[in-house]
Formats: structure tokens, sequence, C-alpha cells
């Protein structure tokens, strides 16, 4: 099962206009936590996400595209980093994410969502999810 752990942004993050070096006692705590996922064999990826107003968003409207750039106006509802993991069950994700260091610091007021990701065997098997299971079986060479 793999889970992500999806820190929320903060106005302070999406204010910043040069990347900032974090406060050095949550960059080690991070790296620790991290250091123990990677050391358990769960850690799949993790990373920061630059500000929204750096990206941008597509709009649909049937068939009509629209780029809308960044910045985006509720900070509360950005993502500013994540952190996928890939465990037995959702009370070790529960587990895990519990142990998710504040990520803007030990007495601050902050956010983490954690959310299943599906996996293919959650579709009724199909030609398109066969197409998808094909992707992401490594080449034997």
């Amino acid at each position: 099962m793999r889970f992500m752990i999806i820190v929320k942004s903060t106005p302070e993050f999406e204010a910043e206009t040069t990347p900032q070096t974090p406060d050095e006692k949550l960059l080690a705590a991070m790296a620790d936590f991290h250091e123990e996922l990677t050391k358990a064999g769960v850690l799949l990826d993790a990373s920061g996400l630059q500000p929204s107003r750096k990206g941008w968003r597509i709009h649909y409207n049937g068939q009509k595209r629209t780029v809308i750039d960044g910045p985006f106006a509720e900070a509360k509802e950005l993502i500013a980093g994540f952190t996928t993991i890939q465990v037995r069950s959702r009370e070790e994700a529960m587990e895990w994410s519990r142990r998710y260091p504040n990520p803007v610091g030990e007495n601050a007021s902050a956010v983490i969502e954690v959310r299943q990701l599906y996996e293919l065997d959650d579709f009724s098997p199909s030609e398109q999810i066969e197409r998808f299971r094909e992707m992401n079986t490594p080449s034997q060479q």
C-alpha cells in the first residue's frame, strides 16, 4: 500500500521570493525522519515544491484548456511538499505519519494530510489497466 504524506503550504512559504535555508533543527529532524523511512525500506520519494507563483493550473471546459499562472490565493489549500511511502497497512502508514516532524517548526501550527494512492489492482481488469501495468513494469533486458 502506498501513501502520500502531503505537507500543506503556509502564507509565509507562498510569499517566499528567494529560497530560504530551513532552520537547521528542522532540517535535521526531517533528515532523521526520512533516514528512518529509508532504513525501514518504506520511502519511495520525498520532495519540496516551489511556491505556487512559479506554477500554473490548467482549467478544462470541455475540449478547451486555459492556463492560469500562479500564485494561487489560498495557501492552506496548496501543497508545499510530499513524502511517499509503501507500507503493509493503513495502521503502519498512520504510525509513520504521526512521527512526521512538524514541517514548519516544533512550536508552530501546521497541517499534513495523508492519502492512500490507488493501485492498479484496485480497478476492475481492462485493456487500459493492463496498458498501465505494462508501463509500470521494469523492462526485461
